[in-house]
């Protein structure tokens, strides 16, 4: 399974997120909207499972589970 897209479509993801942290530019709320959906799309498109997201405060605690 060739998942080159998904890493790629999740590091932009992240990449744009750390740059609405800084500006809080409405159209880069926009752009992170439209890469969430996409990535959503490549998960069902590779059959993945779509994990839920977690606060780290979560994820320690399923962590320690």
């Amino acid at each position: 399974m060739d998942t080159t897209h998904l890493i790629a479509l999740q590091t932009r993801l992240s990449r744009e997120r750390a740059r609405f942290a800084a500006d809080g530019s409405a159209i880069r709320k926009v752009w992170i909207a439209q890469i969430e959906k996409e990535i959503a799309n490549e998960y069902a498109f590779l059959g993945m499972e779509v994990l839920p997201e977690m606060s780290d405060d979560e994820l320690l605690r399923e962590l320690e589970a």
